[in-house]
């Protein structure tokens, strides 16, 4: 690596900003410059564990981030970056995206790529326009079994791919250590009420289980079928959570020219009791991506009765191995990201995306929207 690049943080409503932030600092051609949050729309109650400002507090304590700036764009004006991680509600990427794009920074924000495709192409028109580059993420690009599910499928090894299935969840994004209290003997849960000030519940905000889950779903869907989907049923409801206004659980399915795929999301699960995926369902075979001890493999049957065979995934390139390599080698060389890191193919995961929000509000069967995908 030839040279430093100055970063900067905007948005720290996602838990995953820790994520990219640690992936970032553990390269030493980085330079940390400064951070600042979006501007919630109703305050939070408490600060915990994966809380904003919790999120923030690890920004400037844990990654040592020198500055924190009250409003982001103030700090776009007066500060210099080569690359900014931004992480704001759902909702707000598209704001957000224009005025780094603006300020002539490339830009790498968390899956999903938006909370809706029209948001998503304003993202993508905004990098374009000001020659720089937009990336997203997903953690289960860098699963070396998920690459490695791949890697068979393209080899023929379980025939013919007609259905993709894949179901992610928890008790909810707040509900993973998310405790707080003066000492560890007082820590308790955060209340309904603290949640549900969290954007997280939020339907207005982007929040809800079909843009936080079903999005792995489109994202995989699309890159194991190969082809741009056709149409999207989605159904979502709010079953326990009614502190907040969205969805709780929901499902898409999807229909791709020669495939079908189903992507289930919940905030409302103790335990999957099956693996969940991805799943690849082939004419002659089928693998499932599963979890042995603290790590992942491809469980393949090939032909009906057949033994399962556990398929290790290969490690990841070396230099290239977390987003953060994966981006800085990119900007260094000029070769291509990994696919689904790009914002053209991140349009299309979304336009999936969108047509089973769309469908869950209508009720019918909506169309996946083809025609503008090409912009990224």
């Amino acid at each position: 690596m030839s040279r430093t690049y100055r970063l900067g943080v905007v948005g720290f409503a996602h838990m995953h900003v820790n994520d990219l932030m640690r992936s970032f600092a553990r390269l030493p051609s980085v330079e940390w410059v400064a951070c600042a949050d979006t501007a919630p729309s109703r305050p939070e109650l408490v600060t915990a564990p994966h809380t904003r400002a919790w999120n923030l507090q690890q920004a400037r304590e844990r990654i040592g981030i020198p500055k924190a700036y009250d409003d982001y764009r103030e700090m776009l004006d007066r500060e210099r970056f080569d690359l900014v991680i931004f992480c704001p509600e759902n909702a707000r990427h598209g704001e957000v995206a224009e005025a780094i794009a603006r300020h002539g920074a490339h830009m790498i924000t968390e899956k999903p790529m938006a909370a809706s495709l029209p948001e998503a192409l304003r993202m993508a028109r905004a990098a374009r326009s000001n020659s720089v580059e937009l990336f997203v993420n997903w953690p289960t690009t860098w699963s070396p079994a998920v690459r490695k599910a791949k890697e068979l499928l393209e080899a023929g090894t379980i025939g013919t791919l007609f259905e993709v299935k894949w179901r992610a969840g928890s008790l909810g994004p707040l509900s993973h250590g998310s405790t707080h209290g003066s000492a560890p003997d007082q820590a308790a849960p955060m209340s309904d009420a603290e949640k549900g000030a969290t954007w997280w519940y939020s339907e207005e905000d982007g929040g809800g289980a079909l843009l936080d889950y079903c999005c792995y779903g489109a994202c995989l869907a699309r890159w194991y079928v190969g082809q741009p989907a056709d149409a999207a049923f989605g159904l979502r409801a709010n079953f326990m959570s009614q502190y907040g206004s969205a969805d709780d659980n929901a499902v898409i399915t999807v229909r791709f020219p020669t495939a079908l795929a189903v992507m289930e999301a919940t905030w409302s699960c103790v335990d999957h009791g099956i693996p969940t995926g991805p799943i690849l369902y082939g004419d002659k075979g089928t693998m499932v991506v599963e979890r042995q001890g603290d790590r992942q493999v491809v469980n393949l049957i090939q032909g009906k009765g057949a033994e399962p065979v556990f398929v290790e995934g290969d490690p990841l390139p070396e230099g290239r191995a977390t987003p953060a390599e994966e981006v800085i080698h990119h900007l260094e060389t000029g070769e291509p990201v990994h696919e689904t890191l790009a914002a053209s193919f991140n349009l299309q995961a979304q336009a999936i995306l969108d047509s089973g929000i769309r469908s869950a509000r209508s009720g019918k069967l909506e169309l996946v929207d083809n025609t503008s995908w090409a912009i990224g």
